[in-house]
């Protein structure tokens, strides 16, 4: 009889320094982050401006809100296209 045996599949693999399983792990916990980051300002943004709406006077962190939320999706756009250039 001729066993044959199938290819094992370990798995992802060592995530040990300068492997390609740890870069790319860096680079997927960053887009967590990165997103995680857009979605609160995006909320608090929101937020703010319906708070604006309804006659508050939150028209400063209204302000704030959308400028780091404008500041944060500028910056991510430009480490997506730094990581894409490399």
């Amino acid at each position: 009889m001729d066993e044959r045996k199938a290819p094992v599949d370990d798995g992802p693999g060592e995530l040990e320094p300068g492997t390609r399983q740890r870069a790319q792990l860096r680079t997927r916990v960053a887009d967590i982050v990165w997103t995680a980051l857009c979605v609160v300002l995006a909320l608090w943004a929101v937020w703010s401006a319906v708070g604006v709406a309804q006659d508050a006077t939150a028209w400063a962190y209204c302000v704030v809100a959308w400028v780091l939320l404008a500041a944060a999706l500028a910056l991510r756009m430009l480490a997506v296209r730094r990581r894409t250039s490399l």
